[in-house]
């Protein structure tokens, strides 16, 4: 999301609601008992490892998660690489600071081996997505699985995700047009809680906000300027940025608390402290870390279950269709 704007035009809207479904029949928690039974072992193992040597894999592998559900649903087509006749998600403007899709490599070329032409990417990613959350410190969840990866991508498709710009509003139609609620919404942006994001998602706060505000006035001030000195203008460091809240690599409820105290990084995630519809989410989780731990996982499940109509396949190799 992390960067988790809807151009609310008829043929979009259309295909939205055409293309995703919130189909639970098909998966299931023991999808692999018999066919993979080493499965949750390799990609945990693989998760840990990877984790180890790059602290920001869990904020990566999240994002990446949400990017894809997003757009077509979980069906791996943002790990599909671009060809000569193909732009693909991945190459899309909000997903080009998409990383450590080497993860999902690792894990399927394990797998391969195991168990061969049998675990879908589109699994592997919704598992890594449970266990990046679950050793940051945050709840664990039964992944269902049985998903089957697809065979479309398309970067012209990822004007769709969610924007770190957008209204509550806008939010709140881009989360309903995928079967999911305001307090999925808001439960989900909580994935914020882990992570980084680079400047250029949220200087425009900070300089020149409007013709009355040299920042937004949201911002808490203090905070504020601190942001203005790592994020100057003109900003010749590309690599400047902000964590998203004070505990970025621990999975918790900090990033509530911190839209409460006006640290909000995104406009976005500010705009829901701004709303009669969300700021009572907020301050209950910033109140009640178990109760955020308990609707993310159920909201996790539910974005789990986005499905398109593809009936795709298993691939072997997960940047390319068989």
């Amino acid at each position: 999301m992390a960067s988790l704007v809807a151009k609310n035009t008829f043929p979009i809207i259309f295909l939205l609601l055409t293309v995703f479904s919130l189909s639970k029949a098909e998966l299931h928690a023991h999808y692999y008992d018999q066919t993979c039974p080493q499965l949750e072992k390799i990609i945990s193992e693989t998760t840990l490892g990877a984790s180890i040597h790059d602290p920001k894999v869990p904020a990566h592998i999240l994002r990446m998660f949400f990017h894809d559900c997003f757009i077509r649903g979980c069906d791996a087509s943002i790990l599909l690489d671009s060809t000569a006749t193909n732009q693909a998600e991945k190459d899309g403007p909000p997903n080009i600071s998409v990383r450590s899709f080497y993860v999902i490599d690792e894990a399927k070329a394990k797998l391969e081996l195991a168990c061969p032409g049998t675990v879908s990417c589109a699994d592997i990613l919704a598992i890594l997505a449970r266990d990046v959350v679950t050793m940051s410190g945050g709840p664990y969840w039964n992944v269902l699985k049985g998903r089957k990866d697809g065979r479309v991508s398309k970067a012209s498709d990822t004007v769709n995700l969610p924007a770190p710009t957008s209204t509550v509003d806008q939010l709140v139609q881009s989360f309903a047009k995928r079967g999911l609620g305001v307090k999925d919404m808001v439960t989900l942006s909580g994935g914020h809680t882990l992570g980084f994001s680079h400047c250029s998602s949220f200087e425009a706060r900070l300089h020149n906000f409007s013709s009355l505000h040299s920042i937004d006035p949201r911002l808490n001030t203090e905070f504020a300027l601190d942001l203005r000195k790592k994020c100057p203008n003109p900003n010749n460091n590309k690599n400047a940025g902000q964590f998203l809240d004070s505990t970025a690599s621990v999975f918790d409820n900090d990033y509530y608390k911190q839209l409460l105290a006006g640290k909000g990084v995104f406009s976005s995630d500010q705009s829901l402290v701004g709303d009669y519809r969300t700021r009572w989410i907020v301050e209950a989780f910033a109140r009640d870390q178990s109760l955020f731990f308990k609707e993310f996982a159920a909201s996790m499940l539910k974005v789990g279950n986005l499905r398109g109509f593809d009936n795709g396949e298993v691939r072997l190799n997960c940047r390319i269709v068989n």
